[in-house]
């Protein structure tokens, strides 16, 4: 996608990690219909994010990663 987000996630364990991105998903669509559509109801039918997500751990390349997000 030409328009996409990176992010750098620390999810504990007792978390499921399609939940965390759902929620993620999920509340920041509302926010967006909220705040750029004003719309307070009703977000049936509309999508914001695309089906699918990619999900990898870090361990030693954390810099590099956090790196790569950032520029």
């Amino acid at each position: 996608m030409p328009d996409h987000v990176h992010m750098m996630l620390r999810i504990p364990p007792k978390y499921v990690v399609s939940e965390a991105a759902g929620f993620i998903e999920g509340m920041s669509a509302i926010y967006l219909a909220r705040v750029y559509w004003e719309r307070k109801r009703n977000f049936e039918g509309q999508s914001f994010w695309t089906r699918g997500y990619f999900v990898s751990t870090v361990g030693r390349d954390e810099k590099m990663v956090r790196a790569y997000i950032r520029y």
